[in-house]
């Protein structure tokens, strides 16, 4: 596929960040498979923050990868004005979109279960690439059409030297049926099929910040390569990343523990009223859990322990993660193949956003010379395109190490 930003028109801005705009782009040699075009303006780089290496860099990781629960990188170009790369479209929305969409605004435990299994597949495989994912958060877990997942957003990501993995011999559990976590009362059935198009009015944009380590205390890793790069959400960050101890692919894990808490309960367990006294929590709050412990609320524990080197997935990583009593009965290997996923993007829905679409066209090199003459509007889009809803407003944090 050919990337010419002259010539190409998209029918949607997606959304925006600092590390540029995301389009979505109808192709006419590729009917029925519109896709994603991430833009980054050279002339809006701030080279302290490293986001000109950090786009190439987030090239270069898509280049490398080829699994289902990841997007492949369909295109690239760049010009004097731009950097670009093409992705697969995904229409479902995110994680946190699906959430916002169900009762009490949490998941089943079947749905969960699902989630939850098809991430891991997604960092295991990273994690084999020696790439560390460190940006785990539901906004970044997109729903594609097929209802499966697909992670996205790599300008965080890492490549390291693992550590070297103990091999052990399991034994195949047998099926059982899943523990479930206690559930507020009057919570109504899931609904199958998702709209791409109600209720955007309770969506908010999650605000940004960037701040510096405070310290650097003595690496707790005995073994491997580590980074000391201050980076992620502060809801999701690890406590070894708080104490600039040094990290590894331990804080994937870490970060799976605060997703999988947040799906089930509504909210993360570490939020405080400011920076300042969410780290706190992060390094001496315990999760809090309601009613009676389950196999779900012993696999969050297992991830959130505070030692990276007792996190489950330390050890053998994914396999370690796969074995827990959550999963017991699972075909990992089935996953990519389940045509019933938990929620699926309404046809109709998608027939008109696709039709309305399309009498929007417009030239992506002259939204560009548009938005340099006037502030830029608000994007317009369905809820996998515009800023995740977050009563809490994440805020991202990362320093310049990297």
């Amino acid at each position: 596929m050919d990337l010419e930003l002259e010539k190409l028109s998209a029918v949607r801005v997606l959304g925006r960040g600092a590390m540029g705009t995301v389009f979505l782009v109808r192709n006419e040699e590729y009917p029925g498979r519109p896709f994603a075009v991430k833009v980054v303006e050279k002339r809006s780089l701030h080279t302290k923050f490293d986001a000109d290496r950090r786009a190439r860099w987030e090239v270069s990781v898509l280049a490398r990868l080829a699994h289902p629960f990841l997007p492949t990188l369909l295109s690239s170009t760049e010009t004097d004005e731009y950097l670009a790369w093409a992705i697969p479209y995904c229409p479902g929305g995110d994680l946190n979109v699906l959430r916002y969409h169900q009762t009490d605004r949490v998941f089943s435990p079947s749905a969960i279960r699902f989630y939850v299994a098809e991430i891991i597949c997604a960092i295991e495989y990273l994690h084999s690439l020696g790439i560390v994912y460190r940006d785990l958060k539901p906004e970044n877990v997109l729903i594609q059409a097929s209802g499966h997942i697909m992670l996205t957003d790599f300008d965080l990501s890492r490549v390291l030297a693992p550590r070297k993995q103990k091999v052990v011999t399991t034994v195949p559990f047998s099926p059982s049926p899943d523990p479930s976590p206690p559930r507020p009362k009057h919570r109504g059935h899931l609904t199958r099929m998702l709209s791409i198009v109600s209720e955007r009015s309770g969506l908010k944009k999650a605000k940004s910040a960037r701040v510096s380590p405070v310290s650097r205390r003595k690496q707790s890793f005995s073994a491997g390569e580590r980074s000391n790069s201050f980076v992620g959400t502060e809801e999701y960050v690890s406590p070894e990343v708080v104490r600039c101890d040094g990290h590894e692919f331990a804080v994937d894990w870490w970060a799976l523990g605060i997703l999988t808490y947040e799906m089930a309960y509504g909210r993360t367990p570490f939020y405080g009223k400011n920076r300042k006294e969410t780290f706190r929590n992060v390094l001496m709050k315990s999760p809090e859990f309601i009613g009676k412990r389950s196999a779900l609320t012993e696999l969050i524990s297992r991830l959130l322990e505070k030692d990276p080197t007792k996190r489950l997935g330390y050890e053998r990583g994914a396999a370690e993660v796969k074995e827990h009593a959550f999963f017991r009965g699972l075909q990992w290997d089935l996953l990519p193949e389940v045509s019933r996923p938990p929620f699926l993007a309404s046809t109709e829905d998608l027939m008109a956003a696709e039709a309305e679409d399309t009498r929007h066209e417009f030239n992506i090199v002259e939204y560009f010379q548009k938005q340099r003459v006037q502030p830029p509007s608000s994007p317009v889009g369905s809820p996998s395109s515009m800023p995740s809803p977050s009563i809490d407003c994440r805020r991202s944090v990362s320093f310049t190490g990297f």
